[in-house]
């Protein structure tokens, strides 16, 4: 089984990560009404931490000042873009919010790049994401949308950081103490909310399979694909993202598409694949 998770390759890791990532976010949205945005963040923060240091049980006492640099800053990074995200998910639907928050991680592609053939798959990817901006015809909350575009942000700081701790740490390290610091960050804001004080056994159970389908099994997918992937490489290949949140909304939501979301859907399913092709070794 170990050499097994070993020798995925980067690429098949991430398009898990976004499968299992989208699935989280649907079951997430189910208990914002018990509790809450950052009562749910925190309680998927906490509970992955507790797994990943079942799983790993790091040694913090060989880690390294070197070390401690990047992946605190990694953890916080994690921490924040969940939180926010939460919020703006709890706001707008999750397909505009996916579609928002990539912006930032699209840019970093842009900045990133070198060759013409990467920007003709930004570029695709860009309307594809123009296409699926307006999926609602409803009043939008500013602040959500707010939200939305800083979860972008800290997204854009975790591709970096991850790419960075990965190549100084061992992978499951890396993710497991990234994960403490997430907690640390988050928890707080769940008792403040006062979310966590509504927990019953069967909310319990929904973070469990919250913690692994969300934060435990994609991060530490991508933690290997980081290392091998260029930023720009793992950037293109998240507008995955738009079209797997708006299909998972469409199962579990009852959220329905129109043309010009599927034709969204099409551009950055390309895009994708387009990069994975063109992709340096």
């Amino acid at each position: 089984m170990k050499n097994r998770e070993i020798s995925l390759s980067p690429v098949p890791a991430v398009l898990l990560a976004i499968i299992s990532v989208q699935f989280g976010a649907a079951i997430a949205k189910t208990l914002f009404p018990t509790i809450g945005s950052a009562g749910t963040a925190s309680m998927r923060i906490g509970i992955s931490a507790l797994i990943l240091l079942l799983a790993y049980r790091p040694n913090l006492k060989i880690i390294t000042a070197k070390q401690w640099k990047i992946v605190i800053p990694y953890g916080l990074s994690l921490g924040a873009m969940n939180l926010i995200y939460y919020l703006a998910i709890e706001r707008i639907p999750i397909g505009l919010a996916v579609t928002l928050e990539f912006v930032g991680p699209l840019i970093l592609a842009i900045v990133g790049s070198k060759r013409l053939v990467d920007y003709c798959w930004v570029l695709l990817a860009a309307i594809g994401i123009l296409l699926i901006a307006p999926w609602t015809n409803n009043r939008l909350d500013s602040f959500g949308i707010l939200c939305a575009l800083l979860a972008g942000a800290f997204w854009s700081a975790y591709i970096v950081l991850g790419g960075k701790v990965s190549k100084i740490m061992n992978d499951g390290d890396a993710v497991t103490i990234g994960m403490l610091f997430a907690a640390l960050l988050v928890l707080p804001f769940g008792f403040l909310e006062n979310g966590l004080n509504n927990l019953t056994p069967k909310l319990f159970g929904m973070g469990i399979a919250l913690a692994l389908l969300s934060s435990a099994i994609p991060f530490t997918l991508e933690m290997k694909a980081l290392g091998k992937l260029p930023p720009r490489t793992f950037s293109i290949l998240m507008s995955l993202e738009p079209a797997a949140a708006s299909i998972c909304a469409f199962i579990f939501l009852k959220e329905s598409l129109n043309f010009y979301e599927i034709l969204a859907v099409i551009c950055v399913v390309i895009a994708s694949a387009g990069s994975t092709l063109t992709a340096k070794k």
